[in-house]
C-alpha cells in the first residue's frame, strides 16, 4: 500500500475513533461523573468507619483471658435491643470487640469477655457511606427502580471502558517529537480555556490510564454475568451455572433479606471451635447466621487484611454433625474463580492495601476531571461549530446581496 494511502487510512481511522470517543463521552458523561465522584468518596471507607468506631475497645481483664463463646456473645447483642443478628465477627486482636451485624445498616459491638453491649457503630458515618454506595451502584435508586439504576450504571461503565481504550489510541502523538510528547504527557502552566482543558485531559488520561483500565474492567465483570463467564473461559474454565433457585450470596451487592422471626443459637459454639481450629494464625472469623435451623452454617476465615483474596477461605459446616459440607481455601479454587474473587478488591484498590486504595482514589478523582474537561472541550467545539456556521451563512448572504441582478 502506498505511503499516502496508509496515511489517509490512518487519518480516517483516527477521526472515526475520535468521534466515537466524543459521542460516547457526551452520552455517558453525567453518569460516569457520578460514579467517579462517589468512587473517590468511597476510597477510605473502611479506615474512616474504623476510625469512627475507635472508641469501642475491650481490653482483656487478665493476660490470656478467654473470650466468651459465640452463643453468649450473640445473646449479649440480643439483650441490648430488638433485631435479628445476621453475622458475628471476632478478630484475633485481644482488645478488639466482637461485632454483631444486623443486616447491612447496623453493627453492634460487644465486649468479648463479658458479653456486655458496648454500643452501635457510628450511625452517621455508616449512613453516609451507605448513601454514597447507593449512588455509586444504582444512582440512588431504591426498591423496584434499583434494577434500572444498576442497568444504567453498568452500561455507562461499559461505555467508560470504551473511552479508556480509545483514549489511549487518541493520546498517541502524530509526531513523536519532544514538544509533542510533552504537551500531552505533563502539566503546563499558564494555560487557559481550551488549551488548559486539552492539556489536563491528556495528562491525567495518560498517567491514570493503567489503574482506570483495571478499575473499569473489573466493574464490567461485576456488572454483567456474560463478562464473568468470559473471564472464566479466558482462564480455561467453564463458568459456574446460574440457578434461579440458588440463594443469592450475602454481601454488599446482595439485596437485604427478610430477617428470621427467631434465632436458633443451638450448636454454634461447637461449630465455632471447628472453624477456629481449621486455620492457624487466623486474623478474623465471620459467622453468617443461617435463615433456618436446618441450614448449614458458613464461616469466612481471613489470615490477612481485607482485600487479600489469597488469604481468605470459606468453610461451611453441617449444623447437626459439625461435619464439613464445603471447604474452599484460596489454593483449591480454579483460575477463573480466583480472578473473579480478585476483581472486587482490584476495583476498590484494596488488593494493594492502603497504597492501592490511594491509587484507586486518585484514579477516580482523575476520571471526574477527565469527564469535566472532556465535556468542556466538546462544548467549545460545539460553540466553534456554531460560530463557523453563523459566519458562513453571513458571508453567503452578503455575497448574494452584493451579486448584481
Amino acid at each position: 500500500m502506498p505511503r499516502l494511502a496508509r496515511g489517509q487510512l490512518s487519518q480516517r481511522l483516527r477521526k472515526a475513533i475520535f468521534w466515537l470517543h466524543l459521542v460516547t463521552g457526551i452520552a455517558a458523561g453525567a453518569v460516569i461523573l457520578v460514579m467517579a465522584a462517589t468512587g473517590t468518596l468511597l476510597t477510605y471507607e473502611r479506615q474512616m468507619t474504623e476510625w469512627a468506631d475507635r472508641g469501642y475497645r475491650a481490653a482483656p481483664p487478665a493476660p490470656n483471658a478467654a473470650r466468651l463463646p459465640a452463643q453468649a456473645l450473640i445473646r449479649g447483642a440480643l439483650a441490648a435491643g430488638p433485631g435479628a443478628p445476621t453475622s458475628l465477627t471476632i478478630q484475633s486482636d485481644p482488645a478488639a470487640p466482637a461485632a454483631v451485624g444486623f443486616g447491612r445498616e447496623r453493627t453492634l459491638y460487644v465486649n468479648p469477655y463479658t458479653g456486655q453491649a458496648l454500643g452501635e457503630g457510628s450511625a452517621r458515618v455508616r449512613a453516609f457511606f451507605h448513601g454514597v454506595t447507593d449512588w455509586h451502584r444504582w444512582l440512588g435508586a431504591g426498591g423496584e427502580r434499583r434494577a434500572l439504576g444498576r442497568a444504567v450504571t453498568g452500561a455507562c461503565n461499559l461505555a467508560f471502558l470504551l473511552l479508556v481504550v480509545s483514549g489511549l489510541y487518541l493520546w498517541l502523538p502524530r509526531q513523536w517529537t519532544r514538544r509533542q510528547v510533552r504537551s500531552v504527557a505533563w502539566f503546563r502552566g499558564g494555560l487557559r480555556g481550551k488549551a488548559r482543558d486539552f492539556n489536563w485531559h491528556n495528562v491525567i488520561g495518560l498517567w491514570m490510564w493503567t489503574p482506570l483500565f483495571f478499575i473499569v474492567l473489573t466493574g464490567v465483570v461485576m456488572s454483567y454475568p456474560w463478562a464473568t463467564g468470559l473471564l472464566y473461559r479466558l482462564a480455561g474454565e467453564e463458568p459456574p451455572k446460574r440457578s434461579g433457585e440458588e440463594r443469592p450470596q450475602r454481601g454488599r451487592d446482595a439485596e437485604p433479606e427478610p430477617l428470621p422471626e427467631a434465632i436458633n443459637l443451638e450448636g454454634l459454639d461447637e461449630l465455632w471451635a471447628v472453624a477456629e481450629g481449621r486455620v492457624a494464625g487466623w486474623r478474623s472469623i465471620t459467622l453468617r447466621l443461617p435463615d433456618s435451623p436446618a441450614a448449614p452454617v458458613s464461616f469466612t476465615i481471613a489470615r490477612g487484611q481485607r482485600g487479600r483474596a489469597d488469604l481468605r477461605a470459606q468453610l461451611t459446616l453441617d449444623r447437626a454433625t459439625a461435619g464439613t459440607v464445603r471447604w474452599e481455601p484460596y489454593e483449591s479454587q480454579g483460575a477463573g474463580r480466583r480472578l473473579r474473587t480478585w476483581s472486587r478488591w482490584v476495583h476498590t484498590g484494596e488488593a494493594g492495601g492502603v497504597a492501592g486504595q490511594t491509587l484507586a482514589g486518585l484514579a477516580s478523582a482523575g476520571a471526574a476531571v477527565l469527564v469535566w474537561t472532556g465535556i468542556a472541550l466538546a462544548w467549545r467545539r460545539l460553540l466553534a461549530f456554531r460560530l463557523r456556521r453563523k459566519t458562513f451563512l453571513q458571508e453567503t448572504f452578503l455575497k448574494i446581496e452584493e451579486k448584481p441582478s
